[in-house]
């Protein structure tokens, strides 16, 4: 991957959702929820963004939780990835 964030941004991607409820239903892709659920791939210097000092929290490789309509998809080599920025994450799950 070749993409570089700036300022407070992160790359994310998303995490597969599940195929099957716990008691074993079989989902249709159409009846699937978008998940919230990313690993951080790339993370931005951080430093002064908008007149305020933001410094980076999140890691490459952690799991995150972000919110549900955040970022911007971008596709590079066939795969997608959400870019966020540092505020639109919710979580780590550790």
């Amino acid at each position: 991957m070749n993409i570089k964030p700036l300022g407070d941004r992160v790359v994310i991607k998303m995490l597969e959702s599940e195929d099957s409820t716990k008691s074993g239903i079989v989902l249709p892709s159409s009846a699937k929820e978008k998940p919230q659920m990313a690993e951080v791939l790339a993370v931005g210097p951080g430093g002064m963004v908008d007149g305020k000092e933001v410094t980076m929290e999140v890691k490459v490789g952690e799991k995150i939780i972000y919110s549900k309509y955040a970022g911007t998809e971008v596709k590079l080599d066939g795969n997608e990835y959400i870019i966020v920025r540092q505020s639109d994450i919710l979580a780590v799950v550790k």
